[in-house]
């Protein structure tokens, strides 16, 4: 299930950036800052009262001219469309301003429920002077100090009461979430319109749990597949495309709701940074994963040229060595019959259990084949395994001393496991715990 999303709106200067850094540092645990976008303040991951949400800190919105005005309120109202809950910032000790009125204006528009925060209320006796917030329109305010840490509390728990039901997709167990991300421009549209008008048999449309997303249902050799909405699917607007930020945003939800992932990659413009950080996030994550090299078909070849390829994204994407490289072209739709089994393979391996006998048959194996290390004089002691979790398989590893197991020794027997079961297109996780 994906998390709700909240966004913080306001005005410049009125303190976002300080209530951002309270929510996922202080008064709510922190998850993860995401990597790869913390640099900008704009993402992170939180939780308040056991409910973990993403927040997202934006520019100030002011209505000018000024091409990098303009650019910060195009990205506020970006974060405005994604969210589910909006906190709406104003100053408390300088009143409603025009500014928060214009706001104020934007948000009306969104349709989304919106909470007032008045921040900069530092004792009790300025409670009293924020009931002219109520003229806002947005039902009742809430005094807050970012500096102080005071009423964030309160809220936080208004927030989450906003935040929508999410159904648990794994009812269907026999259905496959997929989705198709990348950087901007490297053909997911494409891509996706491609491999629907190929499909036969399409057998309905799906509302999502974003606003106006819809997933695709389709249907290959009797087995369902979901299209999970992703950002080139629906472009509102160049913005979606230049802001990278945003992008990577709209894959993260992409990602929680998925089972795999599709990583696509441009072949004419080869393998960029922004393609690492969000095959990272996948991986993260625990989805089964795809590289997929598309526009394959503008690429000059000779005999050796797709090895080539491989080898380029093998040493780029060290950490994903487990996942299926599919070469294709969604223009031309050449290779695009390979994508399907690729996605069937990585479902199929991502749900896969493995008898705990024969995992342990295949431990022992491992253990005679290289002994465990010693370390100050201990020597690590595997006394058995056990399959504990699907998506993605995880392998609670029952030792003496859970600090004897070594990184190294725990990465060999991931590789004699992979080598026994598979697992191809999947990560896999294995846990060092002491017997009790």
């Amino acid at each position: 299930m994906r998390k709700s999303i909240v966004a913080i709106v306001g005005r410049p200067n009125v303190g976002k950036s300080t209530i951002f850094n309270r929510l996922v540092g202080e008064r709510v645990s922190i998850v993860e800052d995401t990597p790869g976008v913390t640099r900008d303040r704009i993402y992170a991951e939180a939780e308040w009262l056991t409910t973990a949400f993403n927040v997202i800190d934006t520019g100030g919105i002011e209505m000018s001219d000024e091409p990098l005005l303009v650019q910060m309120r195009q990205q506020a109202e970006i974060a405005i469309d994604e969210a589910d809950v909006i906190i709406f910032l104003v100053n408390g000790r300088e009143g409603i301003t025009a500014a928060d009125e214009e706001v104020a204006k934007i948000l009306y528009k969104s349709n989304k429920p919106v909470v007032v925060a008045v921040n900069k209320i530092d004792n009790p006796e300025m409670r009293n002077e924020i009931y002219e917030y109520y003229a806002l329109g947005f039902g009742e305010p809430y005094p807050i100090s970012g500096a102080h840490g005071l009423g964030l509390g309160d809220l936080l728990d208004t927030v989450i009461g906003y935040f929508p039901k999410m159904h648990d997709q794994e009812s269907d167990d026999e259905t496959i979430y997929f989705s198709v991300i990348g950087r901007p421009n490297v053909g997911k549209s494409s891509l996706v319109n491609a491999m629907l008008n190929e499909e036969r048999v399409i057998v309905s449309e799906l509302e999502g749990t974003t606003r106006d997303a819809i997933d695709t249902r389709l249907n290959r050799d009797d087995q369902d597949f979901v299209i999970i909405d992703t950002a080139g699917m629906r472009k509102r607007g160049k913005v979606y495309e230049t802001t990278e930020k945003y992008s990577v945003l709209r894959a993260l939800k992409a990602i929680e709701r998925s089972d795999v992932v599709l990583v696509l990659i441009d072949a004419e413009t080869g393998i960029r940074e922004q393609d690492k950080k969000i095959a990272g996030y996948a991986h993260e994550a625990g989805r089964g994963i795809i590289i997929a090299v598309n526009k394959w078909d503008t690429v000059e070849k000779n005999q050796n040229t797709m090895k080539e390829f491989e080898q380029k994204v093998r040493a780029n994407f060290q950490y994903l060595d487990y996942a299926p490289i599919v070469f294709l072209s969604a223009k031309t739709k050449k290779r695009l019959h390979t994508l399907i089994p690729a996605i069937k393979t990585a479902s199929e391996n991502h749900t896969k259990r493995v008898p705990t006998n024969v995992l342990n048959d295949v431990i022992m194996d491992a253990l005679a084949m290289n002994p465990t290390p010693t370390v100050k004089g201990k020597r690590l002691k595997v006394l058995y395994t056990t399959q504990v979790a699907i998506k993605p398989p995880s392998f609670a590893v029952f030792v003496n001393d859970p600090d004897l197991m070594h990184f190294s020794y725990k990465r060999f027997l991931e590789n004699r496991i992979r080598d026994a079961f598979g697992f191809v297109g999947t990560p896999i996780k294995i846990f060092a715990r002491k017997r009790q």
